[in-house]
């Protein structure tokens, strides 16, 4: 019999794995046995965090929310002992957690409940990990509709970036994305695409990026050894989009709550936020939002 800490393993993956095939009962086994063996664990907690989302996601919202209770409870007990992020799975699990609580009140209708809630959180968490993901979870109920934020243009790559408040009157595509992000790399030509069509009627692109503290492989980076490899990556993958100015803060990531890559937000030429996006989008969804704004 293979040790429990080999037999475990891959115990988050597995669970992703079983919840990508529609088969809670057996991610819930899964993680039942795991924790017969070896107890409250960070990824325990981690893995319990999966499967909060996967209810939510089904809208089963009585499950959801009572699977984030239970990993935030693990949670805050193992942070009695430890610090959040010196933990591989603790942030991923209590992230997790809030997000769901967050969106579980959201889906019965608790909106100032659920703002509440997370401004709470970011409050207690600001200064960790956290930050982007909880501020995310704002921004996905509450940032639409509203002025975007100011974008910081301290650092950048490519033409010096333009003020928000300087490109009003035009609609505003902001593309955020980061050197080791495979699905940002994927997104550039459409996004090159949408430039090429709407550029000329008015739509202004900006990229913004933000140090990790590493480059390829993972080894560590000063911040200027990692400003040049980013401009390599940009220039192998993001080729299509040299002429877009680049932005490179962290200050930026926390204002948008970029904690997912790419995060799209679309703006209008008043400067109002229309769309908020962590995650991909379509081209045709892309294009016809962009017209709508073109038309006003």
């Amino acid at each position: 019999m293979l040790p429990a800490l080999l037999f475990f393993a891959s115990l988050v993956n597995d669970v992703r794995g079983f919840l990508a095939h529609h088969d809670p009962a057996a991610a819930e086994r899964a993680v039942r046995a795991y924790h017969a063996q070896s107890g409250s664990t960070s990824e325990y907690a981690a893995a319990l965090s999966w499967l909060a989302r996967g209810a939510l996601d089904a809208r089963e919202y009585d499950r959801a929310g009572a699977y984030a209770a239970e990993t935030r409870k693990i949670a805050l007990d193992l942070l009695r002992t430890r610090k959040l992020d010196a933990d591989a799975w603790l942030p991923t699990a209590l992230g997790a957690s809030i997000e769901v609580q967050a969106q579980v009140l959201k889906a019965r209708g608790e909106v100032p409940e659920a703002l509440a809630f997370l401004r709470d959180q970011l409050k207690t968490y600001g200064a960790t990990s956290l930050h982007e993901r909880i501020q995310k979870d704002i921004n996905l109920i509450d940032l639409e509709g509203k002025p975007a934020p100011p974008l910081d243009e301290r650092q950048w790559l490519g033409p010096r970036p333009p003020t928000l408040e300087s490109l009003r009157g035009h609609p505003v595509l902001l593309f955020f994305w980061a050197h080791w992000c495979p699905d940002c790399k994927a997104e550039a030509p459409l996004i090159a695409s949408l430039w090429k069509t709407y550029g000329p009627k008015g739509l202004a692109v900006i990229g913004p990026t933000r140090y990790y503290g590493y480059r390829a492989r993972g080894e560590d980076a000063t911040a200027a050894v990692e400003k040049s490899y980013i401009d390599s990556v940009r220039g192998k993958y993001y080729a299509a989009l040299a002429a877009m100015p680049v932005p490179i803060g962290a200050e930026n990531f926390e204002r948008y709550g970029a904690s997912t890559t790419p995060t799209l937000v679309l703006i209008d030429a008043a400067g109002v936020v229309r769309l908020y996006r962590p995650g991909t989008a379509s081209e045709g969804d892309l294009a016809a939002r962009i017209e709508t704004l073109l038309r006003r």
